[in-house]
C-alpha cells in the first residue's frame, strides 16, 4: 500500500462529497429527495439501519453494533426499537434525554462511540448527506430560511416537515448580506465530524467552581464589544458551545448525573421544545439526540432527589447490563488483547473461554427452577442444549430478574489481569491457569470486593477450572483418537442397526460371519449411558432416534452422526472412555517408549494443527490432562 497515493485517494473522495450552491438549488434537491431535511434522531436510525439488520430467533440483530458490542442484542434491540425508531418517526420519545444506565465497563461509552463514528461516516454517504447555510456556526437547516406563515404551503409543496427558527447569526446575515433574499442564500454540503465540531458535541464533567455554562451555550466575545456597540449583536458572540456545535447530529453527555445542576437545567426547554437559551438573544433552535451514561448508584442517588423531577420525566432510561453469553464475552477479550501490544504471546485455546466462564458466573443470579444451577444457566444462555429444560425455560430465566447482568466481575477487572499474565517476562505462552491464577491474585487487591464476594468469586474459579479441566480432557482425548470422525461413524453406524433391529424385534447379519444375531444390548447401553439414558428410559431413546431418521429421510436428508445433539456426545464419550487408559499411560510416562513417543508427538501435530496450540502450549495441555486422569 502506498499511504500518500490512499491520503490523496480520501482528500479526492472528500472533495467530490462537496456540494455549494443556492437556497433555491436545495429546494430543488429536495423535491428530487427530502432525506436530507431529515431530523437528527431520524439520521441516527437511519444510520443504523443502513448496515442491515437480521432476525434471529424471532428477535432482530442490528449489524452495525456486532463488531464492537457483545452480547447485548437483546438490550441494543430494545434500545433501537423503543428509542431510535420511535424518536426517528418523530414520536414523543425524541423529546426525551436517552439515558444509558449501567454497571462500570459495560459497554456504555462504546456504544456512544459507535454512534458518533457511525454518522460521521454516514454523513460521508449520498443517504446520509447533510446540508447546511454556509458560514452559519450552528451548521443550520437552511429550511429555517421560510417564514412561518408560509411554512404550510412549502411542507406540502416538497413533502418535508419544517421545525426550528434561525439562529441570530444568520437572522442577522440574511439581513445585512443577502438584503432579506432568501434565494440567494449560499447553502453547502457539511461532514459531521467531532474533531472538526461539526454535529457531534460532548461535554464531560469536571470541577463545578472551574466550569462554565458557556462550555454549553457559547460566549460574549468581549474583544469586539466595542466594534460592535453591544452584547447582543450576534457579531459579538461566538456561537461555540457544545449544544450549538450538536446541532444536526448528537450530543454525548459524559457521566451526565455527575454534572452540576446549573448545566442540566439547559437541558429541560431543549428536550421538550428543541431550544436552548445563550446571552442575550432569544431561544435557539437545536435539532440533536441527546445521549447520557451513568451508573447504577449515581441514577439511585439522583431519582432519590425531589428537585430533579422536572429532568427525570424528560429521560427514557435504558439499562445496559453486562453481557452474560460466555461465547460473546470471549470476544470482548481478544478484541482488547488484539487492540494491544502483547498480541505476539500466545493464548492458549479455551483460556479466554475460562475467563469468560469465570466473569459470567459472577454475574448470574441463582434461579428458583429446579435442579438449575449457574452453570447449567450459564450453559443455556450461551445457546447450548441442557437436558430436561427448553426454550421457554430460557425465557422464564431471563425474565426472572430485571437486573441481571448488573453487577459482578466488569471485563475491564479480567482484562487488567490477563494483561498482568501477560506481561511476565519471557513468556512465550499464557493458559488458562495462568489467566485463573492471575484473577485469584487480583482479589486481595481489589478495593470494593467484600469478604463475602471474595469467597463467592473463589468459588466461581474453582468451578472455571472444573470447565476447563473437561475441555482440556476433552480435547486430548479427542486428539488421540486416530481418525476421530470415522471411528465414531463407525460406532455409530453399529449403534443405528442395533436399535433398528431392537425396535422392529428382528435380528442383525454378522459381517463376518453372515449369520443372524440378537441385537447387541451390551453395546447400546455402553453408549446411552454415557449421557445417563436410565434402563427404563433406553426403549423411548431409541424410538426417538428411528423417529428422527425417518423425518430425516422425508426430507431426503441424511442422518448423519452429528444431526442428534446428545447421541454425538453419547457416542463421543464412549469412545474417549475406551480410550482413557491410553491417555493416561501415554501422558503421565516421564521416559516413554518409542511407541509412545510417536503418539505424543501425532497427538502434539495434532493440537497444532487442528485445534490452534503451538508446541509449547500443547506440551503444557499434555502434562496437565496426564496429572489430572492420574488423580
Amino acid at each position: 500500500m502506498n499511504i500518500f497515493e490512499r491520503v490523496a485517494e480520501y482528500r479526492a473522495e472528500s472533495d467530490r462529497l462537496t456540494w455549494n450552491g443556492t437556497f433555491e438549488d436545495y429546494i430543488a434537491l429536495l423535491k428530487e429527495d427530502p432525506t436530507p431535511a431529515m431530523t437528527a434522531h431520524a439520521r441516527v436510525y437511519q444510520m443504523i439501519e443502513s448496515y442491515g439488520v437480521e432476525e434471529v430467533g424471532g428477535h432482530k440483530r442490528y449489524k452495525f453494533f456486532e463488531q464492537e458490542i457483545f452480547g447485548l442484542d437483546r438490550s441494543i434491540e430494545k434500545l433501537v426499537e423503543e428509542y431510535f425508531h420511535s424518536a426517528a418517526r418523530r414520536l414523543d420519545v425524541r423529546k426525551r434525554i436517552l439515558l444509558l444506565m449501567g454497571p462500570v465497563s459495560g459497554g456504555k461509552s462504546t456504544l456512544v462511540t459507535l454512534l458518533k463514528r457511525g454518522l460521521e461516516q454516514f454523513s460521508r454517504t449520498e443517504k446520509g448527506a447533510v446540508y447546511a447555510i454556509e458560514g452559519c456556526p450552528m451548521h443550520e437547516e437552511p429550511l429555517h430560511l421560510i417564514p412561518l406563515e408560509l411554512r404550510p404551503e412549502v411542507e406540502k409543496e416538497i413533502g418535508v416537515r419544517i421545525e426550528g427558527n434561525l439562529c441570530p447569526s444568520c437572522q442577522m446575515r440574511l439581513r445585512t448580506e443577502y438584503g432579506g433574499d432568501i434565494s440567494k442564500v449560499r447553502v453547502e454540503r457539511v461532514l459531521i465530524s467531532e474533531d472538526n465540531r461539526v454535529g457531534i458535541g460532548t461535554f464531560s464533567p469536571s470541577d463545578p467552581k472551574s466550569q462554565d455554562i458557556a462550555d454549553l451555550t457559547g460566549s460574549i466575545d468581549f474583544s469586539t464589544i466595542t466594534e460592535f456597540g453591544s452584547e447582543s449583536d450576534p457579531r459579538a458572540y461566538r456561537f461555540d458551545g457544545e449544544l450549538n456545535k450538536a446541532n444536526r447530529g448528537l450530543m454525548e453527555f459524559q457521566e451526565m448525573l455527575k454534572c452540576d445542576e446549573k448545566f442540566l437545567w439547559n437541558l429541560l426547554s431543549l428536550t421538550q421544545e428543541g431550544n436552548f437559551k445563550a446571552g442575550r438573544f432569544a431561544l435557539i433552535s437545536a435539532d440533536e439526540m441527546i445521549v447520557a451514561h451513568t451508573n447504577e448508584s449515581e441514577y439511585k442517588s439522583f431519582i432519590s432527589n425531589k428537585k430533579n423531577e422536572a429532568l427525570q420525566s424528560r429521560m427514557i432510561v435504558m439499562p445496559i447490563p453486562y453481557n452474560l453469553k460466555v461465547s460473546e464475552e470471549e470476544k470482548i477479550y481478544a478484541k482488547l488483547i488484539q487492540q494491544s501490544d502483547m498480541k505476539h504471546v500466545h493464548i492458549a485455546p479455551h483460556a479466554l473461554r475460562t475467563a469468560a466462564i469465570f466473569s459470567i458466573l459472577t454475574r448470574l443470579k441463582e434461579t428458583k427452577k429446579q435442579g438449575m444451577d449457574l452453570v447449567k444457566k450459564m450453559r443455556m444462555y450461551d445457546g447450548e442444549e441442557v437436558e430436561g429444560y427448553k426454550e421457554a425455560d430460557l425465557r422464564e430465566m431471563q425474565n426472572e430478574y430485571l437486573d441481571e447482568g448488573m453487577s459482578g466481575i466488569d471485563p475491564r477487572y479480567v482484562i487488567n489481569r490477563i494483561s498482568s499474565a501477560l506481561i511476565k517476562q519471557n513468556l512465550q505462552c499464557i493458559n488458562a491457569l495462568d489467566i485463573l491464577r492471575a484473577i485469584k491474585d487480583g482479589l486481595d487487591q481489589h478495593a470494593s470486593i467484600t469478604k463475602e464476594e471474595r469467597e463467592r468469586y473463589l468459588n466461581f474459579i474453582a468451578l472455571a477450572r472444573k470447565e476447563y479441566d473437561e475441555l482440556a480432557k476433552k480435547e486430548v482425548q479427542k486428539a488421540f483418537v486416530y481418525s476421530f470422525e470415522e471411528s465414531a461413524k463407525t460406532l455409530f453406524e453399529n449403534y443405528l442397526d442395533n436399535i433398528e433391529a431392537f425396535c422392529n424385534w428382528s435380528k442383525i447379519r454378522d459381517p463376518l460371519t453372515d449369520e443372524e444375531m440378537d441385537p447387541d444390548e451390551r453395546l447400546m447401553r455402553s453408549i446411552e449411558e454415557q449421557i445417563g439414558i436410565s434402563e427404563n428410559a433406553k426403549k423411548a431413546f431409541r424410538e426417538e432416534i428411528l423417529i428422527r431418521i425417518s423425518a430425516y429421510s422425508r426430507k431426503e436428508r441424511k442422518f448423519e452422526y452429528s444431526s442428534h445433539d446428545r447421541l454425538r456426545e453419547a457416542i463421543e464419550k464412549k469412545l474417549f472412555a475406551d480410550l482413557k487408559d491410553i491417555v493416561k499411560i501415554t501422558t503421565s510416562t516421564k521416559t516413554p517408549d518409542a511407541t509412545q513417543l510417536k503418539r505424543m508427538n501425532e497427538v502434539i501435530k495434532r493440537l497444532i494443527e487442528e485445534h490452534g496450540y503451538t508446541a509449547a502450549s500443547a506440551n503444557e495441555l499434555l502434562r496437565y490432562v496426564g496429572s489430572l486422569l492420574n488423580r
